[in-house]
């Protein structure tokens, strides 16, 4: 007898952390999403310190999904909605490699994947310019203080430059 995987974990990058989270987190198949810190090499990094830039780190987003309702592929297309993949350190007023737009894999399969879609991406001529995402190996993630988690919950008018893009990207 085998047993089905049930929980599976993404880390994703694309601008500030609470807009990613906020739509993330409404997907079918999401089961948990915390914000925070990755791609950098300051241990154990604070808000203080990787708004400066200075860290290495990226505002990420770590997402346990169950994979049999959603698949790591499809969430990326979601991911690939929901920010622009073609600017390099930027998301709308947030500039600075803290918000550049990375995929953390946890494995070559999740690298694999990551690398098809993003092909899929650039051939659909949904966007203008070419994808920059940083696929790149997953290392640590350190969780973001509580008062960034479930933000735009907790801060219904704050802002974001999240949104949802209607698009063709050839699922």
């Amino acid at each position: 007898m085998t047993t089905t995987e049930t929980r599976q974990t993404a880390y994703l990058a694309g601008g500030c952390f609470w807009g990613m989270e906020e739509l993330v987190r409404e997907i079918p198949g999401v089961l948990a999403t915390e914000v925070g810190y990755t791609g950098g090499d300051t241990p154990a990094a604070t808000y203080e310190q990787v708004h400066t830039g200075r860290t290495g780190h990226a505002e990420s987003l770590k997402i346990v999904f169950d994979p049999q309702r959603l698949t790591y592929r499809h969430l990326l297309f979601e991911f690939f909605r929901m920010h622009n993949p073609t600017t390099r350190n930027q998301q709308g007023n947030d500039i600075g490699t803290q918000y550049r737009s990375a995929i953390f894999y946890t494995g070559e399969e999740q690298k694999r994947t990551a690398e098809e879609v993003i092909k899929t991406v650039d051939a659909s001529g949904d966007w203008k310019a070419k994808v920059v995402t940083e696929v790149v190996p997953f290392r640590e993630f350190y969780r973001a203080e509580e008062y960034h988690q479930k933000y735009l919950v907790k801060n219904p008018r704050g802002y974001t430059c999240h949104y949802i893009r209607r698009m063709d990207l050839g699922e």
